[in-house]
């Protein structure tokens, strides 16, 4: 703890290298947590951007533009999830580069002009957020030494601006039931999250912040998640990941390609993870969360393109509209993991990262027609 208040009061004497690019204050609405999801569904991931290491074009895509952001919104999405990465734009002491606060919030203010509700986060990172009890002290400390800047530097925008403190906290490579000292260290690393936000001022003690299970794995959350203690009521969001079933979703060389009640061939199906499946889950975090007053965030879903075999389209639609229909029924906001890849076996475009033109209509129209037939 004393070498986490050493950081902190390092960043301090330094100083804030980002008050010149810190927007002015704007108005606050009010609004609970639980309202404010409600206006966040459909939402959309720009994935493989500003978290890739290296820098932003690093994994493929176009710089992000304004019209990308315009043409998400148009498209009938309500919230956008950036995800970001933070490391590598530091200097010796941890200071966050005036140049990449500065990108995060000119596209973070696109997306605000555009009418859509943002969230930030401290994606992959580069997997220095360990949750092992070795690690627990040095990733807390790095966790407030980031977020005071992070907050700091944002703490005049809206309401409609969230924060997310981690994502996927896991163990590299280890993707079982955690153990009790893994549980504890993501535990510790959401109370982090909270209480380094609220402590930063300006419209941050009051913040919408979205903290997740680990893993962002439905079972591990219910099973091991603890609410961080936060001075703020009703401000807290639950943030959680679907991709059931592996082998239809992402095993992009599996021979399963058929899904759900209107697959015609069990061998190319997989054993679990139908409809009834989905159902089960999505009513767990609905009991355990969304019923006790907490909203959750299903932060990512999808399911990549088979290009190899065209008949799978079909069922690709079919899972997504399935999914996105069954968390929004039971008031999760569902945000669908675009990762700008068109036309190949990892892809889950939706949208031309360059033109911001529709790549994939069917799927877009399976996931808002969703959202309009609950």
């Amino acid at each position: 703890m004393k070498s986490l208040i050493a950081l902190v009061l390092c960043l301090a004497v330094l100083g804030p290298a980002t008050a010149q690019t810190r927007a002015e204050a704007a108005p606050w609405r009010e609004v609970s947590s639980h309202d404010l999801a409600r206006e966040m569904a459909p939402g959309w991931n720009l994935g493989n951007s500003l978290e890739a290491i290296g820098g932003e074009t690093n994994w493929g895509n176009a710089r992000t533009t304004q019209p990308l952001i315009q043409a998400v919104k148009a498209a009938g999405f309500k919230s956008i999830r950036i995800p970001l990465a933070w490391k590598q734009y530091t200097d010796a002491q941890g200071r966050i580069k005036p140049e990449w606060l500065a990108r995060v919030t000119e596209v973070v203010g696109w997306a605000r002009e555009a009418g859509l509700v943002v969230m930030i986060n401290i994606h992959w990172d580069g997997g220095w957020m360990q949750p092992t009890a070795k690690h627990q002290d040095e990733v807390n400390q790095r966790l407030a030494l980031y977020w005071t800047q992070i907050a700091e530097h944002f703490k005049d925008h809206d309401e409609g601006l969230l924060f997310a403190g981690t994502n996927e906290v896991m163990v590299e490579g280890d993707y079982g039931k955690p153990k009790a000292e893994y549980a504890r260290a993501q535990n510790s690393f959401n109370q982090t999250f909270v209480t380094t936000v609220r402590a930063t001022g300006g419209h941050n003690p009051r913040r919408h912040l979205i903290v997740q299970g680990f893993n962002t794995n439905i079972d591990h959350t219910v099973d091991f998640a603890v609410l961080p203690q936060d001075p703020t009521p009703a401000r807290l969001m639950m943030e959680v990941h679907y991709y059931d079933p592996y082998e239809f979703t992402l095993n992009n060389e599996g021979k399963i390609w058929q899904w759900g009640r209107n697959a015609t061939d069990a061998k190319l199906t997989a054993a679990w993870g139908g409809e009834s499946h989905a159902d089960k889950q999505f009513d767990k975090m609905k009991t355990h969360f969304v019923a006790k007053g907490v909203p959750v965030i299903l932060g990512e879903y999808g399911a990549v393109t088979r290009p190899a075999e065209p008949r799978a389209a079909r069922y690709r639609a079919d899972w997504n509209a399935y999914i996105t229909r069954a968390a929004h029924q039971r008031g999760i906001v569902p945000v669908y993991w675009d990762n700008g890849v068109h036309g190949k076996k990892e892809g889950f475009a939706i949208f031309d990262r360059a033109t911001g033109q529709v790549l994939d209509a069917e799927l877009l129209q399976a996931i808002m027609g969703a959202v309009a037939a609950r």
